[in-house]
């Protein structure tokens, strides 16, 4: 009994120094002043995070409804910033539809159309406000909206920078629907920018790009291409740690590269000359089937498989030395090697279906390159 009194003792003082470590304030600040701190260069969107605007026009359309029939709407949360300006982490969709409908633009891409602020579509509570834009609106209306505050969560500058990052993290895997890696792009740069920014120069690169040629146009959008540079260097670096679930693991090993306070190694020089190798074997080799799968008949079907691209580019690791990008014939034996194993029964059994994603699974595809590899060179 007096061990489990002690230990909640500690339990209680561990939170306790967390709570001590949090510094917040409350404000309400009307959207007309939300709208000139954003002119003024006081109130920041993040370019990353601008990206990830997704409330179509009816969405916003409804937002600007309830402001003006003061229907409650819930608080965004900001950082505070050392020279006292506020950095938006939660409430993107909300301030945006406002900023848009007040004629501030916050992405380039925009219609003729909707220069100057949209007309309202889609309101179902006073559908009379359907194809008004802001300025034709009645004065008593345009001051309500001007006039109507908001709760703003301010995290305040003294906060420990980590705490700062749970918050943002939590606050956006909820809400619109992001991908993991869109999430990851905007949290992580809270801790360091410096992986990735990296992770990003990396997806940029032209034998990367060829790999995954059939990469689909929403997995791009998603991020999908960045993510897969990550996947890359978390199952080369720290595949020992791989359980199950991929996307916390790629969490946990983005967070330990970025977080300063923890002491995990990244040779950016020599892991991109890695990266820069393994890709340019590949596209010599099997171009933009280099992580296809192959069909009953097998041929290749224009797809990228996600164990595909571990095997393969796991798989080749051990014996980036030996290979020789400039010897045609090393390249003609491996192209055929690679589409042998592709074509290969019980590799297309690793690679296909349900419950691939344990460690034995992953290890096992991953051999099976390797393995075949090894009797070439």
């Amino acid at each position: 009994m007096e061990d489990i009194q002690v230990y909640g003792m500690e339990l209680i003082h561990a939170v306790d120094d967390k709570v001590k470590q949090v510094r917040t304030r409350s404000l309400d600040i009307s959207f007309n002043e939300l709208l000139d701190m954003y002119n003024n260069g006081e109130l920041l969107i993040d370019p990353d995070y601008q990206r990830l605007f997704r409330w179509g026009k009816e969405k916003q359309s409804r937002f600007i409804e309830s402001l003006i029939i003061e229907l409650p709407i819930p608080p965004i949360f900001v950082l505070e910033s050392t020279e006292g300006v506020y950095e938006l982490i939660d409430g993107l969709q909300r301030v945006t539809s406002y900023l848009h409908f007040r004629g501030i633009e916050t992405n380039p891409k925009i219609s003729e159309e909707d220069k100057g602020g949209f007309r309202l579509k889609g309101c179902d509570i006073v559908k009379e406000l359907n194809e008004y834009k802001y300025e034709e609106l009645p004065n008593p209306l345009k001051i309500k909206l001007k006039r109507n505050f908001i709760r703003v969560e301010v995290l305040r500058k003294e906060s420990d920078p980590r705490l700062r990052y749970y918050m943002f993290k939590r606050l956006n895997t909820g809400g619109e629907e992001l991908s993991p890696q869109e999430i990851r792009n905007c949290v992580m740069r809270l801790l360091s920018p410096y992986f990735n920014d990296f992770i990003i120069e990396m997806s940029l690169n032209p034998d990367f790009r060829l790999c995954i040629t059939n990469l689909s146009d929403e997995k791009l959008d998603a991020k999908g291409d960045q993510e897969l540079v990550l996947r890359f260097f978390t199952f080369k670096n720290y595949r020992a740690q791989y359980k199950h679930d991929v996307n916390p693991f790629m969490d946990e090993y983005m967070e330990a590269i970025s977080d300063p306070d923890i002491d995990v190694s990244f040779d950016y020089r020599t892991e991109k000359a890695i990266f820069e190798k393994t890709f340019k074997i590949l596209a010599l080799t099997l171009g933009e089937y280099a992580f296809a799968r192959t069909n009953a008949k097998n041929n290749f079907v224009a797809s990228l498989s996600p164990y595909h691209f571990e095997a393969f580019t796991l798989g080749i690791q051990d014996y980036l030395d030996k290979i020789d990008i400039d010897n045609a014939t090393i390249l003609d034996s491996l192209k055929e090697l690679f589409i042998e194993l592709k074509k290969d029964t019980e590799f297309k059994a690793l690679t296909t279906g349900g419950g691939k994603n344990t460690a034995n699974e992953l290890n096992k595809r991953i051999s099976s390159v390797a393995d075949k590899v090894a009797t070439l060179l």
